[in-house]
């Protein structure tokens, strides 16, 4: 039986919401974590450099996936990894083999994202915006949830371990639902094109990459350390956590509107600056006023909240065909999470040596705004003329 739209888009809306909660989730839980595990902030903070390395290695890897599998296995496949291996890492007692773990959750992660644009290419080519954005809101509903979710479930049960655990079974219970709402889809049939070169000579491509590795750096730098921050600053464990919260949830409105609006009117230069724009608003009253931490990430929110689902489009913009999109998101996401992945590992090591958070928010500052200034160089004309020289050369 072949699914209607309506079943799909929820399928990809239940696939993506469990993208975010073993990373962002894990946030709140760190000081807790830390203290159990008795490592530095350089080493915890290894619990989110290695999730966001893990999708930057493995984008390239997801596109090959999807063109041998197809995307609806391959991404029940990922949901199963990131499932078996988070209740591993919830169970495992020492420092070393919770690390470890990580890297297989991180994993799974990784070859998910890049099959989240493939799978739209293959049943919204018409619509690549919303069904983008549909994908987007379930990633920042995992988010906003695992994030509001975790302290409270980690002092209801066991720990940290208990919120982890939770995460990993919930996970368990999305595959099955993305294998239910696709059910219907064509029987796959492997690509023919063995191999699908990345368009590391292009210079909109870098520029995708450079976009999008300054707005990941930013948000899971925030992720990681915002709450840790906060907690130094004498806010108690649940309201620093409460700062996540409130971001990604109020980023949950602009990432269906931003999309929807962006197809009907307007630029998406006018709309990528606008948001990063209100991003580094809401990072540099971080550092500049502390107490309005509520009011700030709010505004962060609406940022980043809109401009991740502009940002993912970009590829399906300069692409025609699944495998390109794989290829240019593959490039996109293979070098700017590589870049991304290792600010929670080097923000750590900042506050390591600095003693404060401080110097942390600057760097996440200091990245915010060179987001705003490519964005506002990047121009529609640009986008029209694609990524790549030649589709016949992929």
């Amino acid at each position: 039986m072949t699914r209607t739209p309506l079943a799909l888009l929820a399928g990809l809306f239940l696939a993506a919401l469990a993208l975010r909660p073993q990373l962002v989730g894990i946030g709140p839980l760190i000081p807790k974590i830390q203290a159990d595990l008795r490592v530095s902030h350089a080493v915890a903070g290894l619990l989110g450099t290695i999730p966001v390395l893990c999708m930057g290695a493995f984008a390239a890897p997801g596109s090959r996936l999807g063109r041998r599998y197809g995307s609806r296995r391959a991404i029940a496949g990922c949901l199963t990894l990131i499932t078996v291996f988070g209740v591993g890492r919830a169970l495992i007692p020492s420092a070393a083999g919770v690390i470890t773990l990580t890297l297989g959750v991180g994993v799974g992660m990784g070859l998910a994202q890049t099959l989240m644009p493939i799978a739209v290419k293959e049943r919204f080519a018409h619509r690549p915006a919303f069904a983008t954005g549909i994908y987007a809101l379930g990633i920042n509903v995992g988010s906003a949830v695992s994030s509001a979710a975790a302290v409270p479930i980690a002092h209801a049960g066991n720990g940290w371990r208990t919120a982890i655990l939770a995460f990993s079974l919930g996970t368990a219970v999305l595959v099955a639902g993305w294998l239910l709402l696709t059910r219907g889809d064509p029987p796959h049939r492997r690509s023919e094109a063995a191999h699908v070169r990345l368009p590391w000579r292009s210079g909109l491509a870098w520029r995708l990459v450079l976009t999008f590795g300054l707005m990941s750096t930013a948000f899971y730098g925030l992720n990681s350390w915002l709450p840790d921050a906060y907690v130094e600053h004498g806010w108690s464990e649940g309201s620093a956590g409460g700062l996540l919260a409130v971001l990604n949830v109020v980023a949950l409105a602009p990432t269906m509107l931003v999309p929807w609006l962006s197809d009907r009117s307007g630029s998406r230069r006018r709309y990528l600056v606008v948001l990063a724009g209100l991003f580094l608003l809401g990072v540099i009253g971080f550092v500049a006023v502390p107490g309005g931490g509520w009011a700030w990430a709010a505004i962060a929110g609406l940022g980043v909240g809109g401009l991740f689902p502009l940002v993912m489009t970009l590829p399906l913009d300069v692409a025609d065909r699944p495998a390109d999109v794989g290829a240019v998101a593959a490039m996109m996401l293979g070098v700017g999470y590589f870049v991304s992945g290792l600010s929670p590992f080097a923000l750590g090591a900042i506050r390591d040596a600095s003693g404060g958070f401080t110097a942390v928010l600057a760097v996440l500052c200091a990245a915010v705004f060179g987001l705003l200034v490519l964005v506002a160089t990047m121009s529609g004309e640009r986008l029209s003329r694609g990524a790549m020289p030649e589709p016949a050369a992929l």
